[in-house]
C-alpha cells in the first residue's frame, strides 16, 4: 500500500561495524523486500505471482553473494534501502517493475510488428 508520507520508508545511512553486522542488516533488506513481495505485486498490478516476485528478489541478492568488500557491500545495503522505499512509495511505474524480467517477455508475443509493413497493415506507427 502506498506510503502516507514519503519518509515513512526512509533510512539511515550507517556503515556496518563488521561482518556479522553486515550479514544482519543483508538479511533485515531481504526479509523487508520479501515480506513486500505481495504488496508490490497489488499496488502494481503485476502480471506475475508473488513466489516469481520473491524468487526475484533472491536473484538479486544472489547476485552479490560474493561480494568481499565491507564498503561495497554498505553501498548495496544502502541501494536496496531506496529502491525498497522508491517502490513501497509508488515512484515507479509498471516498466521499472517489469524490468527486473526482462528476460521474459512479459507484455505478449506481438508487442512489435516484426516489420514496417506488417506495422503499416495493422495501423501502428
Amino acid at each position: 500500500m502506498p506510503a502516507i508520507s514519503p519518509t515513512q520508508f526512509a533510512k539511515r545511512t550507517s556503515q556496518s561495524l563488521d561482518w556479522p553486522h553486515a550479514k544482519t542488516r543483508v538479511l533485515s533488506a531481504y526479509r523487508e523486500w520479501i515480506r513486500a513481495a505481495p504488496d508490490i505485486q497489488k499496488m502494481y498490478s503485476m502480471p506475475k505471482p508473488v513466489a516469481a516476485i520473491r524468487t526475484r528478489v533472491r536473484q538479486e541478492f544472489e547476485r552479490h553473494r560474493f561480494v568481499n568488500q565491507l564498503p561495497v557491500v554498505d553501498k548495496l545495503i544502502t541501494k536496496s534501502h531506496m529502491d525498497y522505499q522508491e517502490t513501497m512509495n509508488y515512484w515507479r511505474q509498471m516498466t521499472h517493475m517489469m524490468s527486473y524480467f526482462k528476460d521474459e517477455n512479459w507484455r505478449g508475443d506481438k508487442r512489435l510488428p516484426s516489420n514496417f509493413m506488417e506495422g503499416f497493415i495493422e495501423g501502428r506507427n
